[in-house]
């Protein structure tokens, strides 16, 4: 089932990353976040603005941890929130911790 993608940030699971996440035209930016972590609180609402922003630029999603055990070990997270950058399938980057939207731009200017 497709999802829309508006100002919302979207959830994927182990079993949706691959479809919203491997095969999206669109840069993704996977937020991998757990309720229990006050650093991945801080960042939500810079992603969500971001999310409004670069609408039909970059998707970002959400995936948490607790829930999805497979998609994590995966891809060797081990931090809260890391959040890892997409494109074709393949991770290009990947920062760890909490940021300013200002500085997460900057980061991301080279793989957006």
């Amino acid at each position: 089932m497709p999802h829309t993608y508006d100002a919302t940030v979207l959830s994927v699971t182990d079993e949706t990353f691959e479809e919203e996440v491997l095969r999206s035209e669109l840069p993704v930016l996977v937020d991998f976040t757990a309720s229990w972590c006050p650093p991945c609180r801080m960042i939500a609402p810079v992603l969500a603005e971001m999310a409004e922003e670069e609408a039909g630029r970059l998707k970002i999603v959400l995936l948490d941890v607790d829930s999805n055990p497979v998609t994590q070990s995966g891809y060797g997270v081990l931090s809260m929130p890391t959040l890892m950058v997409f494109r074709a399938g393949e991770p290009v980057k990947s920062l760890v911790g909490a940021r300013t939207k200002r500085r997460l731009q900057q980061e991301l200017a080279d793989v957006v």
